[in-house]
């Protein structure tokens, strides 16, 4: 059950959305148990963001939120993902990219919590 939602204020064409949906599903799998069959994925661009006080460069905020926890060498291998993935594909410095991670005890889907 993990989510991970990526605002930027880069533009996301198509072609960019399936290439960040396919390897993000990937790169889930760091964390253990953690699949794509269940990751539910949103992209917010263009994004009126500032960094430093700034709106100069490409930047990104992205948030995972799994269900459980994991470890803290699990989250910094997703981490090194996740800035690998934004920076081939959208041009995005790692410098200017902050990931959140949120560990969630109730989840809810299909009318029912796990």
């Amino acid at each position: 059950m993990p989510c991970i939602n990526v605002k930027t204020n880069a533009e996301i064409s198509s072609d960019q959305e399936q290439r960040l949906k396919e390897q993000l599903g990937r790169a889930i799998s760091c964390i253990p148990g953690k699949s794509e069959s269940w990751l539910m994925i949103t992209f917010e661009d263009q994004v009126h963001m500032y960094f430093k006080g700034k709106a100069d460069q490409r930047m990104a905020f992205v948030e995972v939120k799994i269900y459980g926890s994991a470890s803290a060498e699990d989250y910094d291998r997703l981490t090194g993902e996740i800035t690998n993935i934004l920076e081939t594909n959208l041009g995005i410095p790692p410098s200017q990219i902050y990931v959140k991670y949120e560990e969630v005890a109730y989840w809810g889907w299909n009318g029912n919590n796990f």
